[in-house]
């Protein structure tokens, strides 16, 4: 089912999405939105490939991170009411949380100013694979026994999925409700989100689904996705109730402006520093125009909704498939509609960049690396050995190739760097993991032959 076919800049529209609208291809729904209506809105491709189900506008997607938006509502909701305040320390309600001897507030969940280690990243490194059966308590068995931050609270904005998972779990012991009870009575029960909830439980049967998918071959697969967690992500919803979520920024009929005002205010690091980042909302301009909102990725979903407040405008777009940029999509259906509005784009400066230098070799014979290493804080064992003059790091489910960084330093595209330490008389006793959103996480060398 198509809305606004009589407008003649949909053809544009659909000539963007064409490569998705096939028979044989996941692909996305669409809304256009302006000034309280729906101008366009679209399904293409499938949504489950087997049955040749179609999307349509009401084909309900998983949107990852989407969801961080609706927790940090709740949170605003709760101080509103008086029941907590975005300045209590984490602690107060969580007090399983190590003390890092520095106080982490919730604004620092939201805010991703916390310095504490993204969980996702910790899932990995612990041997996880994505698609397995993720609860709740193994997220928080993991976040509990970290003993380092990345860095002060408020030093930094680095993005980390543990601030909203937690703060989910705050929902539940300040309410007694779980945050998919919580966000049903006061957001979307309210709003007639009817086909809106937190999802999780992995084996809950939801009707007019979406799967999740990724090329593979000349065709594609499925990207597996057994979440049974929520606060940072597990929404499932529909554009068209996305829609009235957009709308609800404009009237205030949940909340109240002031609230959603203070939600869309951009956070501050201790040194004043303004981030781009507010109540689980991005604040960025595009071609002259300010916009607010985020985007989701989780296994072979992708999702985003980007909203210019100025001239009332939104596009949301939730696709099944991991070769899918809606990002980027959401901006060209902007160009379109509001092509007498944004400013012209300026032209791309050629690169000036330099072309990346040639790793440096170890300065120590390969062999030296091998041995089994263990950390704590994951409860993991590495096995890291020689093979055909290439060092391989093996935990209990997989594998990767290290590649020669410089010296005792080497890389991996999925698990980040492994920078390896000497004592005082050069024998290597453990190594460092860097990922990006965690930060100097110690394996000691262990001489304890692990299980295998």
């Amino acid at each position: 089912m198509t809305t606004g076919t009589e407008d003649p800049r949909t053809a544009e529209v659909d000539a963007l999405f064409a490569p998705y609208d096939k028979p044989d291809s996941p692909g996305c729904a669409l809304a256009i939105l302006q000034e309280g209506r729906t101008l366009y809105e679209r399904g293409y491709g499938m949504a489950i490939l087997e049955y040749a189900i179609p999307i349509t506008p009401e084909t309900i997607f998983h949107v990852a991170s989407i969801s961080k938006q609706f927790t940090s509502f709740c949170i605003y909701l709760l101080a509103q009411e008086g029941k907590l305040s975005l300045e209590d320390e984490v602690r107060k309600h969580l007090p399983e949380l190590p003390d890092y001897g520095k106080s982490i507030t919730l604004r620092h969940l939201v805010l991703h100013t916390s310095g504490l280690r993204d969980h996702w990243d910790l899932v990995r490194l612990a041997g996880w694979r994505m698609e397995d059966v993720i609860t709740e308590d193994d997220l928080l068995s993991l976040i509990w026994k970290q003993r380092d931050l990345n860095f002060a609270p408020g030093a930094e904005y680095l993005y980390s999925n543990t601030g909203h998972t937690l703060l989910g779990v705050i929902v539940r012991r300040i309410t007694g409700q779980s945050l998919r009870e919580f966000a049903d009575a006061h957001i979307f029960r309210p709003l007639g989100m009817d086909h809106t909830h937190f999802h999780n439980d992995h084996q809950e049967i939801v009707p007019n689904r979406a799967y999740s998918y990724y090329p593979k071959g000349e065709g594609y697969a499925h990207s597996v996705l057994s979440f049974s967690n929520m606060g940072a992500t597990s929404l499932f919803t529909t554009v068209r109730d996305l829609a009235k979520w957009d709308e609800n920024f404009t009237t205030g009929q949940v909340g109240g402006k002031a609230l959603l005002e203070e939600m869309q205010q951009k956070g501050r690091l201790n040194d004043n520093t303004e981030i781009t980042y507010a109540g689980g909302l991005a604040i960025t301009p595009y071609r002259g125009e300010m916009t607010v909102g985020h985007n989701g990725a989780d296994a072979g979903f992708r999702s985003t909704i980007i909203r210019f407040p100025g001239p009332r405008f939104s596009v949301i777009i939730l696709a099944n498939t991991a070769n899918f940029d809606p990002a980027t999509l959401a901006k060209r259906v902007a160009d379109i509609y509001l092509a007498d509005r944004l400013a012209q784009e300026p032209e791309t400066p050629a690169s000036q960049e330099q072309p990346p230098a040639e790793p440096l070799p170890p300065s120590s014979p390969l062999d030296e690396y091998a041995g089994d290493y263990y950390s704590e804080e994951l409860g993991v064992f590495y096995s890291v050995l020689l093979r055909e003059e290439t060092l391989i790091a093996r935990h209990k489910k997989g594998e990767c190739a290290l590649e020669p960084l410089s010296a005792d330093s080497f890389r991996h595209a999925e698990f980040g760097k492994f920078h390896f330490q000497r004592n005082r008389r050069g024998r290597i006793t453990g190594f460092m993991v860097d990922t990006g959103r965690i930060r100097a996480m110690p394996f000691r060398r262990s001489r304890v032959i692990p299980a295998r």
